[in-house]
């Protein structure tokens, strides 16, 4: 039998890198799946592409009529929600002087509200159903502040707490929270990153990027898929006593 057979997941961010990579490898094991995010033509496309059990939803994480919404519209199709993951996250570098408000807004709003808010807005139909299964994602970039990334950083290692608060309160409900680190992975969003790093650090395109990728212990950057698969672990019954953790994967980058 397939691991999450018979099993609803919402997965936010899901229509890219490594949230389509959860959403496909969640379908493979069997599970019904809602692809959200605030890019309604790449969900449309990554839920065809799952084929049947898998729909598209518009949602974007900031606001909550949208999240709302969402939800309602899963459970209708669905007949509930039984996985939620709130991978949906946003990154922006800056020195402390260059801080604006309107980016603390955007990385907080996004990374932490949203983990927060998607959270609330299913726990009524998890409660009901009898339990369920959350997995929030921070970063290697939560477990240790870095230069220029003040705001990711915090949102990040905020994501760390809210997890083990959310299990504690939760685990009564039989609804388990965990969540993943992921370290560097090679994926879109990276190539946005490298280019905010030639900015502040004076380096050419392409060179932060080999570097993280070359000082992994394992030799190289993830790719979605490594993050997928304990994704999947986390919200099978393999996991069925498992709680309140952040499982770093980042080939080696943070031991705890």
């Amino acid at each position: 039998m397939k691991r999450l057979e018979g099993k609803t997941a919402l997965v936010t961010g899901g229509a890219r890198g490594i949230g389509r990579a959860i959403c496909e490898a969640y379908a493979a094991e069997g599970a019904r799946v809602a692809v959200a995010d605030m890019l309604a033509d790449q969900a449309e496309e990554t839920a065809s592409a799952l084929g049947e059990g898998a729909i598209a939803v518009a949602m974007d994480v900031t606001d909550l009529e949208s999240i709302s919404e969402g939800v309602r519209k899963v459970e209708e199709a669905f007949g509930g929600i039984d996985i939620l993951v709130n991978n949906a996250g946003v990154f922006n570098m800056s020195t402390i002087e260059e801080i604006t408000h309107e980016d603390y807004r955007k990385q907080y709003d996004v990374n932490v509200g949203g983990t927060i808010f998607v959270t609330r807005a299913v726990i009524p139909g998890m409660k009901t159903r009898g339990g369920g299964c959350i997995v929030n994602f921070s970063s290697q970039a939560g477990r240790r502040g870095e230069a220029n990334v003040l705001l990711y950083c915090s949102t990040k290692a905020a994501v760390i707490s809210i997890t083990q608060s959310m299990a504690l309160e939760l685990a009564k409900d039989n609804i388990r929270v965990n969540a993943i680190a992921p370290g560097v992975v090679d994926t879109p969003m990276w190539d946005v990153v490298d280019g905010l790093f030639a900015k502040y650090e004076n380096r050419p395109k392409g060179e932060k990027k080999r570097l993280v990728g070359e000082a992994v212990p394992l030799g190289r950057m993830g790719d979605p898929e490594d993050i997928a698969a304990p994704c999947v672990f986390l919200a099978s019954d393999d996991a069925r006593y498992v709680t309140a953790q952040t499982l770093n994967v980042d080939g080696g980058n943070w031991m705890s």
